[in-house]
């Protein structure tokens, strides 16, 4: 998917993934020439890792 398209599914802006992707913090993504890409399962996973149960807990790895 492209950034746009993880930006609608995350519900967060475009500005927020190309901070992610600078900062080592989101999804793992593909370059394509110029393009940055996203694969479905990638995304699934950093959700996944990110999964909480309390607002203080810490990120499970």
């Amino acid at each position: 998917m492209s950034q746009k398209d993880l930006a609608a599914y995350l519900g967060k802006s475009i500005a927020w993934c190309e901070r992610a992707r600078w900062e080592g913090n989101g999804p793992v993504f593909v370059k394509l020439g110029r393009n940055v890409r996203y694969r479905a399962a990638d995304v699934l996973a950093w959700i996944e890792a990110n999964a909480r149960t309390s607002t203080t807990e810490e990120v499970r790895h």
